[in-house]
């Protein structure tokens, strides 16, 4: 349960509050363990708010964590503190340059899911990134747009909804053997959030034809998590990694901008919210991680 992070990191305080061990890169060095190193592509807007999303399910893990951000050179991060970025971010060259290499790499969500692919400014980018992971990093997890964007990566496209998925919606568990889900709860919970995804009858085809694993279903929101057949891109277009209250302010937001597409969320209470999804987080990213360590130890 050890996330590596420098001495004067801002959620040094949260993550230990949240049983979540923090060391700095010397004292990790000194314990002899080597980390696994997990590029993280944040792309969320504020995006220092969000790391603490990402690390404390990381940190929940067995294994010594190492996370490694990465800033995109084409995206201006405009709502983002800067000095923040410029301190703790690094181009994806620089995160794969030298002896060391990522065992895992995450690519979170992106207010970006209602643009086409080819029109997102740093979808070049993006591409390209993902073309070097395919080949040479164990596994990729992608969340919300960051799963759509491994599946166009895979040939496969998105559609955009009328009407936003967005809420708490119960899923089920199609894989009791993965080495991923398959200890997962036979039905859990999981938070959505998002104005596109990708049709049933689209997955499906693409799981005759042999290119992607079903992974996880649920009643209103259609396939949540599938993988590449070579299981090099897991993708889950949830938001496991959410707290109820980061969907309260998401909703508030979309009301403040006067949208009409996007209800209360779906089993939220916005005056008493509570959180049904937290083991399904932990036990997601706990085995991922595991994955990883398994794919790359030597």
């Amino acid at each position: 349960m050890t996330i590596v992070v420098p001495k004067d990191y801002h959620g040094i305080s949260a993550l230990e509050n949240s049983k979540v061990q923090c060391v700095s890169h010397d004292e990790a060095i000194k314990e002899d363990i080597r980390a696994l190193r997990i590029g993280i592509l944040n792309i969320m807007p504020k995006a220092e708010t969000y790391e603490y999303s990402l690390l404390h399910p990381l940190g929940r893990s067995v294994m010594q964590i190492e996370p490694v951000w990465i800033r995109l050179k084409t995206h201006k991060y405009s709502s983002s503190d800067q000095s923040h970025l410029d301190k703790l971010y690094v181009p994806f060259e620089e995160a794969i340059d030298g002896r060391d290499h990522l065992d895992g790499l995450i690519v979170t969500g992106a207010p970006v899911e209602e643009i086409p692919f080819e029109e997102v400014v740093y979808w070049e980018e993006i591409k390209r990134i993902l073309k070097y992971a395919h080949n040479n990093i164990a596994s990729t997890l992608g969340i919300c747009w960051g799963g759509l964007a491994l599946a166009k990566f895979l040939g496969i496209d998105k559609t955009v909804y009328e009407k936003k998925i967005f809420g708490v919606y119960q899923a089920t568990n199609l894989d009791r053997e993965h080495t991923i889900t398959g200890e997962m709860d036979d039905m859990f919970w999981c938070a959505q959030s998002r104005h596109s995804g990708i049709e049933d009858s689209v997955l499906e085809r693409e799981r005759d034809k042999g290119n992607v694993r079903l992974l996880a279903r649920a009643e209103g929101a259609g396939y949540v998590i599938f993988e590449s057949s070579d299981s090099r891109f897991l993708i889950h277009l949830g938001h496991p990694e959410y707290e109820p209250q980061r969907l309260i302010d998401e909703y508030n937001r979309d009301v403040a901008k006067g949208r009409d597409d996007v209800a209360p969320p779906l089993n939220l209470d916005l005056k008493n919210p509570v959180n049904m999804w937290r083991s399904h987080r932990t036990e997601f990213f706990t085995e991922w991680i595991k994955y990883l360590h398994e794919s790359t130890s030597y």
